[in-house]
């Protein structure tokens, strides 16, 4: 059996708050093999984008707190690394697109100025030369027309789809194994959106990356995926392969995003379906499956016991008490 890249074991983390502390991230785990690609969806606060900080070893200090678990890099465990040691993965070994290039990008700075920047910490000894020659080349390697004049600008000064190729071209300048993208396409058009996934699907070819892609659209992951985590509250809900899980989703929240999909078929001005409620507060976490007060299928110890993660087919597990009689 190949070993995958990344391989996360029982991830748990959270946040020191005035309530006290908060997990955010409960027991989730996942590998990533080589050339592939897994899809991290749910809704707003389900602990996706608290996975990839802890991930990268950038949960917010001294409130942020990974408490156990494993982070397997090429058989390395990153949640045992010191700071010092942690600037030599980033980059180098993973590289990290930001969810909004506008912030992640220093607006008072060039952005040549960033790139070269980021390629110095990989490469000490390079000339200012070099390194602008290089960061050239990352401009137009993820299709930025122009590149020599690009890199004397500020990012107010390009597009929302060029600020987002700026911020793959530095994730991508250390030639990492990994690449974790949190929501690229988010806010960008429909026809930047599908250049973006192009681009990523040939930078990936390129390298050989296995990426991990966190988004909220459903149609990205089935165009882009090659298997699917479905995240509620911080828990894992579901997960399988791309393929399988559109086919026969099995958790009744994945079901009711699938059925909030519009499809080519609905007719226009329809009412789509929606899940009823909203994510719970993690000070008022339900005590048995976190969907319990949302599912129209919850019962007493749906309510009162956490369901395991089972296996309902290959590569396809879940964790929920009724699953065996809402797929009959």
């Amino acid at each position: 059996m190949v070993e995958p890249i990344l391989q996360v074991e029982e991830l748990c983390c959270g946040f020191n708050t005035d309530n006290g502390y908060q997990r955010v991230v409960d027991r989730v785990s996942f590998a990533i093999g080589e050339g592939k690609t897994l899809g991290i969806v749910g809704e707003s606060g389900c602990g996706k984008t608290v996975s990839a900080l802890a991930i990268m070893g950038l949960l917010p200090r001294p409130a942020g707190l990974l408490e156990s678990g494993r982070i397997l890099l090429g058989g390395r465990d990153l949640a045992t690394f010191s700071a010092r040691q942690m600037n030599t993965v980033r980059g180098s070994r993973i590289g990290m697109i930001f969810q909004e290039p506008m912030t992640a990008l220093n607006p008072v700075h060039r952005v040549g100025r960033q790139i070269i920047e980021t390629l110095r910490l990989h490469e000490r000894r390079a000339t200012n030369d070099i390194l602008r020659r290089r960061a050239i080349a990352l401009l137009d390697q993820v299709g930025i027309p122009a590149p020599d004049q690009r890199l004397d600008e500020y990012p107010h000064q390009l597009s929302g789809g060029m600020r987002q190729r700026v911020m793959i071209a530095m994730a991508i300048a250390g030639k990492p194994q990994m690449l974790i993208a949190d929501e690229p396409t988010t806010a960008l058009d429909v026809t930047v959106q599908a250049q973006i996934l192009d681009l990523l699907r040939t930078l990936q070819r390129e390298h050989g990356m296995a990426m991990l892609f966190i988004t909220h659209d459903l149609g990205v992951v089935a165009e882009l995926c090659d298997d699917v985590l479905v995240m509620y509250a911080g828990r894992v809900a579901e997960q399988a392969r791309v393929v399988q899980m559109f086919k026969t989703p099995r958790h009744p929240y994945t079901r009711g995003l699938i059925q909030s999909l519009p499809l080519p078929e609905t007719p226009a001005k329809s009412v789509l379906p929606a899940i009823e409620g909203v994510v719970p507060a993690l000070s008022d976490l339900p005590a048995g499956c976190r969907f319990s007060n949302r599912c129209r299928h919850a019962t007493e110890v749906c309510r009162t016991a956490v369901p395991p993660l089972e296996q309902c087919a290959a590569d396809h597990a879940l964790a929920c008490h009724h699953w065996r009689e809402i797929a009959a």
